[in-house]
């Protein structure tokens, strides 16, 4: 008898290790498991794009903040003279330039034009002069041929003539001058506009250095490594604190090389994290990276050696996380995770 329940207990281990071990090999023919994995997000480093003391930190680490929430503000004295100085060049430049024609440039190409259609007006009525001093000087020609008129008075006529043509010629160059009068006064008007535009380019950089000196979140997350504190002098592109995300976040499995050829894109994911005991997240294969793990390392590893040795290869996978945010569970960046990718039959 002692002997039958024996043997019928050790059928019934033998049938429960039958049926463990079937449902381990059915599930690790669907699915695709490893532990090698963790919580990843784009950590924000927080730096300022300009050299200058720091004014005021409005934030402690581990503080949650939205995406737009200022974190910092810069000493802004310098920057605020630089963008009056901005704002006064640009109000001289428009004086100088002028809009519609007006300005002091405006007012020079009128005085000018007004001084070439004088010019210009000379130049007609010394032709008319001319004109009529040649039609005077031929009448009186023909009346001096016949003896009708005296010698003296062909002379006074010719010397008309001739001063009516020396007339002409300088009302001619006189307009030839202030034509050219316009157009260098037309060319500082140009200037003029464009020293405008360059005086309005540089304000707008001294108001964007100015924007600059103020530092906002640029996602919704949580700070940390704040390493600052008013008063401190701060390098451009130095890191003054980092925003860690809460909402961009996703899992990095590195899945071995021989297993990565069942894998696809689309595939449905499960994931534990170690932190949250019995949790189980859902998402999906988002992506697989073109190189393995150790192509991205500090120091690649070089196999064209004599003494080389075949190393199983991991390629990182990325997951989309499918499960919504748990406040009472969240998922941050670094935590290690247990993922099982279904394969085969299971693709969704």
């Amino acid at each position: 008898m002692k002997n039958r329940r024996l043997l019928l207990a050790l059928m019934l281990l033998l049938l429960g290790a039958a049926v463990f071990g079937g449902r381990a090999w059915l599930y690790a023919r669907h699915h695709v498991t490893t532990d090698n994995a963790q919580v990843d997000g784009r950590l924000a480093p927080i730096a300022p794009r300009l050299q200058g003391y720091v004014a005021e930190v409005r934030v402690e680490d581990n503080q949650v903040v939205q995406a737009g929430d200022t974190l910092l503000v810069m000493e802004t004295a310098d920057l605020d003279a630089a963008v009056a100085e901005a704002e006064a060049a640009v109000a001289a430049a428009r004086a100088r330039a002028g809009q519609e024609g007006g300005g002091e440039l405006g007012a020079r190409i009128a005085a000018a034009r007004a001084t070439a259609a004088a010019a210009e007006a000379a130049v007609t009525q010394a032709e008319a002069d001319d004109v009529r001093a040649a039609a005077d000087l031929e009448r009186i020609s023909r009346l001096a041929a016949k003896q009708i008129v005296p010698a003296q008075q062909l002379d006074a006529m010719t010397a008309a003539r001739a001063s009516a043509a020396a007339r002409l010629a300088a009302a001619r160059k006189q307009y030839v001058a202030t034509e050219a009068q316009v157009q260098v006064a037309a060319s500082a008007r140009e200037g003029g506009s464009a020293n405008l535009a360059a005086a309005a380019a540089a304000l707008e950089a001294a108001r964007l250095h100015r924007a600059w000196a103020v530092l906002t979140a640029p996602t919704t997350g949580i700070v940390s490594h704040r390493s600052v504190d008013p008063g401190a002098l701060l390098q451009s592109g130095q890191t003054a604190m980092i925003v860690v995300p809460t909402t961009e976040i996703w899992v990095t499995a590195n899945i071995k090389e021989t297993a990565l050829g069942r894998v696809a894109v689309g595939d449905h994911a499960e994931f534990t994290v170690d932190g949250y005991d019995g949790m189980r997240f859902t998402g999906h294969v988002a992506s697989v990276s073109p190189a393995t793990g150790a192509k991205f390392a500090l120091l690649p590893p070089d196999n064209a050696t004599g003494n080389f040795t075949k190393v199983v290869q991991n390629v990182p996978v990325r997951i989309a996380v499918e499960t919504p945010p748990d406040p009472a569970h969240p998922l941050r960046p670094g935590m290690s995770v247990d993922v099982a990718i279904a394969i085969g039959d299971t693709r969704s």
